[in-house]
């Protein structure tokens, strides 16, 4: 009995010491390569809501493929002006600078624009739409056209970009950043329920199937507008929702991960630094409310604030004169 005791007592251990080398010596599988998804470019150009927004819309136009995929840009204005970056918000691309960058381009600066991922003619990856996400993103395209530095311009979602891009790389940064209607420290509580729930993980696998994206389409077919500048953007959210596979999934993840909130350390940075920023604001604005100026401007206690009076989120399209004034303004002080 003794020895049979000796014999059973090494049994009983060997599986668990097999389960743990095979734990120690597991090696994991290669990583899958990134899968990327088309953007507005590869669509028809005669689609209806596309006629506002052709890929040429702005002079200078280019692709650069990047590791997250080809990204959309243009470059305008004189080649010795100095430069300027316009990032624009959440999900509607570059079109939205339509009155105020040929402005800046007027008054001899040289201006590039471009479509953040997921949105516009720059494709989408199946990726995390975090901070880390959009700032690279401009800091690689940056070192692409061999800009050393730039002032920097965002609206909504782009004046969060705009921030932590300042905060992260100031070396890129040529002293004046500009945050118009800004998103970046929104409370959750102050998203919508509705916007949350679109937003969830299941809802999006459900907007991933068939019969749905058959039905978005439908819906954006069957409501083109042609009345104005915001039927027409709207058109273009819709198609950009019913037709890019990745649209949504990139908006949603966007608000759940992305600079729409929690950049208070950025902004903090941004004042310890006393970095020269500009906040342009409108009191009705309904997205995000004009009380996150005033926080904006505890956090960067440096920071100028232009005030648009019953303004809302829109305000470079329904504001664009006093929006171009404010920012010809600020930025004229760097060139004396």
């Amino acid at each position: 009995m003794g020895t049979s005791h000796r014999l059973v007592l090494p049994l009983i251990f060997l599986p668990p010491l097999l389960l743990l080398s095979y734990f120690f010596s597991h090696f994991p599988n290669p990583p899958t390569s990134l899968h990327v998804h088309p953007s507005l470019s590869s669509l028809s150009p005669d689609l209806h809501a596309l006629s506002c927004y052709p890929k040429d819309i702005y002079p200078g136009g280019a692709y650069v493929s990047l590791p997250y995929g080809r990204v959309r840009y243009w470059i305008m204005g004189p080649e010795d002006g100095e430069k300027v970056v316009l990032i624009h918000g959440l999900s509607i691309p570059s079109i939205v600078w339509k009155n105020i960058a040929p402005v800046l381009v007027e008054r001899g600066y040289r201006v590039m624009l471009y479509d953040l991922y997921g949105r516009g003619y720059t494709d989408a990856p199946k990726t995390t739409y975090d901070t880390r996400l959009y700032t690279t993103q401009l800091a690689l395209l940056m070192q692409h056209i061999h800009w050393d530095s730039a002032h920097i311009i965002g609206l909504s979602m782009g004046g969060g970009v705009a921030a932590a891009f300042t905060a992260q790389f100031p070396q890129l940064t040529s002293g004046k950043t500009v945050l118009i209607a800004s998103a970046g420290i929104i409370d959750s509580w102050d998203i919508p329920k509705t916007v949350k729930f679109m937003s969830s993980p299941l809802v999006q696998s459900l907007y991933s199937l068939g019969p749905f994206q058959q039905y978005m389409r439908r819906l954006a077919k069957s409501n083109a507008s042609e009345a104005d500048d915001g039927g027409k953007l709207s058109d273009l959210v819709r198609l950009q929702s019913a037709h890019l596979p990745y649209f949504n999934a990139a908006i949603a993840s966007s608000l759940r991960d992305g600079p729409i909130r929690g950049l208070h350390s950025e902004l903090r940075t941004l004042g310890e630094r006393n970095t020269d920023v500009l906040l342009i604001h409108g009191t009705a604005d309904k997205t995000v409310p004009y009380s996150y100026a005033s926080r904006m401007c505890t956090l960067i206690p440096n920071a100028k604030l232009a005030t648009i009076r019953n303004g809302g989120h829109e305000i470079t399209l329904t504001h664009s004169s006093f929006v171009s004034d404010m920012i010809l303004e600020f930025l004229k002080t760097s060139e004396a």
